[in-house]
């Protein structure tokens, strides 16, 4: 019956136009909240634990054209930021997938640290991006203290185990090591900053490492990203309209879905640290509203 048809006519013939005239395909992964080792029931987070089985199958996914990913985040743990950050490229290496970063309200500290993992980074004209610096913060309560009559007791075996306690009285000597290590981390943050983005960067290091945040649209003309567009847009016009968007969801244990809750919550509502999640919420909201958000 075939006798003398060449492949091409063959598949002309048989009802399977759809699987010749399949769309182009592009997995998606979303990155949104505060990135932290851990998160819980009340705040998502951003980390590697969370992410590495969604990354994994968006690489995975046969078919691909492309892996975009959706940036969402106002910064957190430099730690995960990297992880984070290097599992992706590892992966698009392997792959040799093209990786395409859209930030959304915002992409600042540690989660334009993140977005540096695209090879093509894009924003909303009214987006925040950049905060490239290091920030810390706590509280000093030995004022309230000596006002309730509570006496502080600490026993430590090395003279650095009270590194700056915020039950005692600030030191200098604390406050010059901590500096220090913020220009390390910062320093680290400004060559990663400098690999990625390279002569795309207009503008000079105290400009663009000041931890300043601007507009995406003015980030665009900075070389912090390469064009405004959303993500949806961006992908058709590089694969056509029939391009599909396929998201990534993160996996569930059996009590996760039983309970109905996210990916890598659990823990903080099963141990007792509620208490916990809400001191941890309050700090995720000083995150977002540093930004205005």
């Amino acid at each position: 019956m075939f006798r003398g048809m060449n492949i091409n006519g063959l598949l002309s013939r048989l009802p399977i136009k759809a699987l010749r005239d399949r769309a182009p395909l592009v997995p998606v992964v979303r990155l949104y909240g505060v990135i932290a080792p851990q998160g819980s029931p009340l705040r998502s987070a951003i980390n590697l634990a969370a992410l590495a089985g969604p990354l994994e199958r968006a690489f995975a996914m046969r078919g691909a054209k492309a892996v975009a990913l959706a940036v969402n985040s106002p910064g957190g743990s430099p730690v995960q930021s990297a992880l984070v950050h290097d599992r992706i490229r590892l992966l698009a290496a392997e792959k040799e997938l093209p990786v395409y970063v859209f930030c959304e309200d915002v992409a600042a500290s540690g989660g334009y640290w993140i977005a540096c993992a695209g090879d093509e980074v894009y924003a909303a004209e009214t987006s925040i991006v950049g905060s490239i610096g290091v920030i810390a913060a706590s509280f000093g309560f030995e004022g309230a203290l000596d006002k309730l009559g509570v006496e502080r007791r600490l026993y430590t075996s090395g003279d650095k185990k009270g590194f700056l306690d915020p039950f005692l009285p600030v030191k200098e000597a604390d406050v010059k090591r901590l500096t220090g290590l913020q220009k390390e981390i910062h320093d680290a943050f400004k060559r990663h900053v400098r690999e990625r983005r390279g002569e795309r960067l207009t503008a000079g290091d105290r400009k663009l490492f000041s931890g300043e945040f601007w507009t995406g649209a003015k980030a665009r003309e900075l070389g912090l990203v390469d064009g405004i567009g959303d993500l949806k847009s961006v992908m058709r016009e590089k694969f056509g309209d029939k391009v599909r968007l396929k998201v990534m969801e993160p996996g569930k244990g059996w009590l996760q879905r039983r309970l109905g809750l996210s990916s890598g919550t659990a823990p903080g509502l099963l141990d007792g640290g509620i208490g916990r999640d809400l001191l941890a919420t309050v700090e995720e909201r000083a995150w977002w509203s540093r930004y205005g958000l």
